[in-house]
């Protein structure tokens, strides 16, 4: 029986071919065949986890503190070389004039998915915080469903504003400067604990395992390194669940769609 792993969009375009790739390297390493489940939300993949349907996912860290009984932590990539990274409040680079959340009253903003971390929940718990009620503080919000469509939307002013993953806007400054140079960043997050791989409740410990030491070996291989190095990524770390600590305690003070 094929090992099942949940993905959800990525902002490569070549993402068919990476996920292909992707695919038969572990496929070699584990000396199992592999099944890459593709989803449009975090929430389908995660469902779909909890429903024991997949073995293993990359999923964000806010569904992973409200369902941490349900999955178990597998690892957490390295970015920069630490597993964390932060929210981006970003603005169209035309506005001059924002430099805070607060700023922003009234007008339209775009969400990435209302499970991400960094897309969704930061912005509404910075406005909880400050006595707001973050869905009437907005004329307008709609969710992208991808970290890049928000750039783009900000970037052409579809959007006064917008949530997006540190990570994605960093990548897409090397790889599309024209999509974040239409940007400009207002607020960062703290560190936060990097989107995690998980696995199933039930996982036995042996799948698990060799899962395991296969993500945190992949930077020795010079296969997984090329991989790693498409992603940004420096490689991926045990982690631990309090790793997630500030996101949890962020999720307990915002309400959940």
């Amino acid at each position: 029986m094929p090992i099942r792993i949940g993905l959800t969009p990525v902002f490569l375009d070549d993402q068919m071919r990476f996920v292909g790739q992707w695919r038969q390297w572990l496929e070699r390493k584990l000396g199992r065949a592999v099944v890459f489940v593709q989803r449009g939300s975090y929430r389908e993949i995660v469902d779909l986890v909890r429903a024991h349907k997949l073995d293993f996912a990359w999923v964000c860290g806010y569904p992973f503190v409200r369902y941490q009984n349900e999955m178990t932590l597998v690892a957490v990539p390295l970015w920069r070389g630490q597993p964390t990274y932060q929210s981006y409040i970003i603005v169209p680079a035309d506005d001059t004039r924002s430099t805070a959340l607060s700023e922003l009253r009234g007008k339209v903003f775009a969400y990435s998915d209302p499970d991400s971390n960094s897309g969704y929940l930061y912005p509404r718990y910075v406005l909880t915080t400050q006595g707001e009620a973050p869905d009437n503080f907005f004329a307008r919000s709609f969710f992208t469903w991808a970290h890049r469509k928000v750039v783009e939307a900000v970037g052409v002013a579809l959007a006064d504003g917008g949530a997006v993953d540190g990570y994605v806007w960093e990548t897409l400054a090397e790889s599309h400067p024209d999509l974040t140079r239409a940007t400009r960043i207002i607020d960062r997050s703290p560190p936060l604990g990097y989107p995690p791989f998980v696995a199933r409740a039930d996982i036995p410990a042996d799948e698990l395992n060799r899962f395991r030491t296969v993500l945190l070996e992949m930077a020795d291989d010079p296969g997984g390194l090329e991989l790693l190095r498409r992603l940004r990524l420096d490689g991926f770390t045990a982690g631990a669940p309090a790793l997630y600590d500030e996101i949890a305690q962020m999720a307990a003070h915002v309400s959940h769609p």
